[in-house]
């Protein structure tokens, strides 16, 4: 890199501002060396807009003005919008520090060893309890907010302040398993806020705060569709962001209270104590997290992630890194992405790994200060997606490397992206006179549908490539390795992922959903006891994800040895003229051209409405003005992709920086781009802030109109609906009740049951009734997913069954009169004695000629999902020598979700299967009958979710 010659002015302001402009001037030249409209920059002058200068130029500006002024700038300098901004913040850290990049190392050896993980621990609040109970005061994270020092937190410390939170939350009424959103950056708040929210037995939603005005639109486009998504009612946030958090409310009109960590604090007197326990008891079951998936928009993606799927995923990966208290994690990830807060963060908190953070805006601003850290701590541990370990890259300056050891890191992750074998061999050649071996690099794969890790090798392996040939890999999906010597053109290399996490199951399919052998190219599904049960409040998409009790992952690759290749995503594979295309491979080659902006190229398909043939598109940023070196550019790029794909682009798209949209944490979003695109707002500069304020505030209108709307029909339904189903109660106390036959009364219940669901709107469909035997006894079962469940049963079966309730019921003399007389049976659930008592009579009343109905999981969760099913219905089956019949019931919870009360028109559709008749009476026989059941009715269940798992 090139640094500025002259000796650092020492000056007044002019001779300051003089020699910031030339550092600036000297930069733009050297960035835009063809630009004909070059001018000198003024104090004014937009660095992106006016000057040309880009996330990256910022960062090695940043380092040109520290080496000119000899200081430390603060990391808000990577956010400035002019030079005047850049001129404020140096006269301001005049006289400050000089950047010192190999401090003395901080080694946190002198730790004692912690004996043991909290194994048993089902919660995550529960493994910080293990902590406490055994080491309160141990340091567990040095947070660095923007200067050399870092703030400690020990886990007491951590406790007191998440408890003080708990406390302030819980009286602002935020109930168990309800979410709370967290935007903040990395600072010692955002932990404290995240556990305060745990110890509420709330559930964090962790969004990342607004970094420009110029993002203002597109920030709370997409992070108003995720609040209201989840159903936040409290948002934790920077008072800086209030003004920008409040306009929310116009995507997010549930949104209740936005608050800051300092205002909970004040709202506890001074004589109030935080509660010593959680709010109430947890286990594995309990939601732990909603982690958003990057890019969720329009149809946000919110992964529900349980307590108990998060230690299993931390568990797993903990036992493949060979991880002790011994380690120190040193991370600048973004702690709103799964990467950097459950493999960072949770998983150092779980085994007593010391965790050294700074913000990735530091990262960013500096990124040599990464590597600085490591030094500095001695680090084993710590990583990043593959544009972290280009950016590093980019920034090294060999002065400031002097006396930097690395030897300590064993392992340095890359993933979270698309892993780049050229980027990871530069990095390891690098550095590798510093001390950093090259068998700690580390490719891994993993998403936030399983945690956060799927495949990863065990440490010391280093970067293990597969070289194939391209034709036969495009052509006809077949990994076929090729030798070193085979020229570079034709072949194609794939970097090993390693295999999956212990406990994990990974598997690749065809289009036909046949698994393929090893070598083979397809569709990449997952399992794990980490495996999430589903997209929050999205059923739709949470029914695409699942494959019979695999998950898709979206991604494609193939196996060797078990180990896992990743080659793309599924949606962004191109198909022309019968060959494969990867965008990612042209994006990669196309960024290296000179005049294209190095990861900042979409390659994507457009479907052409006149031939019905999908065209290859090219969209790449550049800053080049000039027509003929556009154009020239312009042939470059369909020339490359000639040699990659062996087609030619139909449509190149040359766009100024910006223009090509990105996921927060640096993805390309190849369909939002492609998009605009095909709405020919590609490349067109955004409305000024006040113009985008302004639409969001009438948006803002409008949505809250709607929504109160929305709720005012809700609640009329609501209203009309109960009437109906008071009215039907009351009719069936007068017309059914007094007839002297059960069977009478019965029939009298089936016609009111059918006729209060018809006038309510509620749709029914009957299916298989040809399976229930007319006149002999048989044992009825049926999901469980709504209190109209047994509404839907009496309406939906012509004969006469007797439920089975439980005995809390008779306690109340109206439910007991009423259920007593359409032929009830209570059953005791918590006295073995009474319980027994009652499946005899049970047992006596099948005996009789009665048929019973049972809802074998007990009783229903909010959470969508087939559970276990008991043992009762299918043991008295078996021995009485009755038939089982298996009901799937659907759309009773669309109706009448979970615990709610506000029922809504829809249709419920009743199917019942087979009759299953027993072959015997002992324990065995009826395991086969229950199996058989749940079986049936799991692949019919309503909510497309993952079943919890069965029997």
């Amino acid at each position: 890199m090139v640094r500025p010659d002259e000796p650092p002015h020492t000056g007044d302001a002019d001779a300051t501002t003089q020699r910031l402009l030339e550092v600036i001037d000297t930069l733009v030249q050297e960035t835009r060396p063809r630009r004909h409209d070059h001018r000198r920059p003024t104090l004014d002058a937009r660095l992106d807009r006016d000057l040309g200068l880009d996330s990256m130029a910022r960062s090695e500006l940043l380092l040109r003005l520290e080496d000119a002024f000899d200081t430390r700038l603060p990391e808000s300098g990577l956010m400035a919008d002019t030079p005047g901004e850049l001129l404020t913040l140096l006269m301001e850290a005049r006289g400050g520090a000089p950047p010192t990049p190999s401090a003395s190392p901080e080694p946190a050896a002198d730790l004692a060893a912690v004996a043991g993980t909290p194994d048993t621990a089902d919660t995550l609040n529960a493994a910080l309890d293990w902590h406490l109970a055994r080491h309160p005061e141990r340091p567990h994270l040095h947070i660095y907010t923007g200067d050399d020092e870092a703030q400690t937190l020990s886990y007491a410390e951590l406790d007191d302040g998440a408890r003080a939170i708990a406390a302030a939350l819980r009286r602002r009424g935020v109930s168990p398993g309800e979410r709370v959103a967290l935007m903040l950056p990395t600072e010692p708040d955002y932990f404290t806020a995240f556990i305060g929210i745990l110890r509420a037995a709330a559930v964090p939603v962790p969004i990342y705060p607004p970094a420009r005005p110029a993002q203002l639109a597109e920030h709370l486009r997409r992070h108003g569709g995720i609040l209201s998504n989840a159903g936040a009612r409290v948002l934790i946030t920077l008072p800086e962001a209030r003004r920008v958090a409040s306009l929310l409310r116009a995507e997010a009109p549930r949104l209740a209270s936005i608050v800051t960590v300092a205002e909970l604090g004040e709202e506890l007197d001074s004589d109030d104590e935080a509660d010593s326990g959680d709010a109430e008891p947890l286990d594995a079951e309990s939601l732990g997290l909603l982690q958003y998936t990057s890019g969720s928009t329009g149809d946000p993606k919110g992964v529900t992630l349980t307590h108990g799927q998060l230690l299993a995923n931390i568990r797993a990966m903990g036992e493949r890194l060979e991880v002790t208290s011994r380690d120190v994690f040193v991370s600048w990830l973004p702690l709103y992405h799964d990467m950097g807060l459950i493999g960072a963060w949770l998983g150092s908190l779980y085994h007593a790994v010391p965790l050294v953070v700074m913000s990735p805006l530091a990262f960013l601003s500096r990124p040599q200060r990464w590597l600085e850290l490591i030094h500095r701590h001695r680090a084993t541990l710590s990583g990043a997606p593959n544009f972290g370990y280009e950016l590093c890259l980019r920034t090294l300056d060999a002065r400031r490397l002097e006396g930097l050891d690395l030897s300590s890191w064993r392992v340095a992750f890359n993933g979270a992206e698309p892993v780049s074998p050229g980027t990871m061999q530069r990095f390891a050649e690098n550095l590798a006179d510093f001390g950093l071996r090259p068998d700690a690099l580390m490719p891994v794969y993993g998403l936030a549908e399983s945690a956060v890790g799927l495949c990863l090798a065990s440490p010391g392996r280093g970067l293990v490539l597969d070289r194939v040939d391209r034709e036969t890999f495009m052509t006809r999906q077949e990994a076929r390795p090729v030798a070193a010597s085979q020229e570079s053109d034709t072949a194609q290399t794939f970097v090993n992922c390693g295999p999956p996490l212990p406990g994990y199951a990974v598997r690749i399919l065809d289009p036909n959903g046949r698994e393929l052998p090893e070598r083979h190219e397809g569709d990449i599904e997952f399992r794990g006891p980490s495996a999430t049960a589903g997209y929050f409040d999205n059923p739709a998409a949470t029914g695409k994800l699942f494959h019979g009790a695999w998950l898709r992952t979206g991604d494609r690759g193939y196996l060797v040895d078990g180990d896992l290749h990743i080659s793309g995503r599924v949606k962004d594979v191109l198909v022309r003229g019968g060959r494969n295309l990867y965008p990612y491979d042209l994006e990669e080659a196309i960024g290296r051209l000179e005049g294209v902006r190095q990861g900042c190229v979409a390659v994507f398909g457009h479907l052409d409405s006149a031939s019905g043939v999908e065209e290859l598109v090219v969209a790449a940023e550049t800053r080049l003005t000039d027509p003929a070196q556009r154009e020239a550019l312009a042939q470059a790029i369909r020339e490359v992709t000639v040699d990659i794909a062996n087609v030619p682009a139909d449509t190149v798209r040359l766009v100024p920086p910006h223009s090509v949209l990105k996921t927060s944490s640096g993805k390309i979003r190849r369909a939002a781009t492609a998009e605009r695109f095909r709405s020919g707002r590609l490349g067109q500069e955004g409305a000024p802030v006040w113009r985008q304020a302004l639409r969001l505030a009438a948006k803002a209108g409008v949505q809250r109109m709607r929504h109160r709307l929305i709720w005012l029909g809700e609640r009329l339904y609501a209203g009309y609906a109960w009437g109906i189903f008071g009215l039907g109660g009351v009719l069936l106390c007068l017309l059914a009740l007094p007839l002297p036959r059960l069977g009478w009364r019965w029939a009298v219940a089936h016609h009111l049951a059918r006729l209060a669901a018809g006038l309510a709107g509620i749709r029914l469909a009957r299916q298989g009734l040809q399976h229930l035997p007319r006149r002999a006894p048989c044992v009825l079962v049926a999901n469980h997913a709504s209190y109209l469940d047994a509404l839907a049963l009496t309406a939906a079966l012509p004969r006469g069954f007797r439920y089975l309730a439980k005995a809390e019921l008779r306690q109340r003399l109206l439910p007991r009169l009423v259920l007593t007389r359409l032929g009830v049976l209570f059953v005791e659930r918590f006295d073995p004695r009474q319980a027994n008592r009652d499946s005899q009579r049970v047992m006596v009343a099948l005996e009789g000629g009665d048929s019973l109905a049972f809802f074998p999981e007990g009783t229903f969760h909010a959470q969508a999902g087939l559970g276990d099913f008991h043992m009762g219905a299918f043991v008295i089956a078996a021995h009485a020598g009755v038939p089982v019949v298996p009901v799937a019931l659907t759309g009773t919870r669309a109706v009448l979700r979970g615990r709610e009360w506000l029922p809504r028109p829809g249709r419920v559709r009743v199917c019942l299967g087979e009759a299953l008749r027993p072959t015997g009476d002992d324990w065995r026989e009826a395991v086969r009958l229950r199996d058989a059941a749940h079986a049936f009715i799991r692949d019919r269940d309503e909510s497309g979710a993952p079943q919890r798992p069965g029997p």
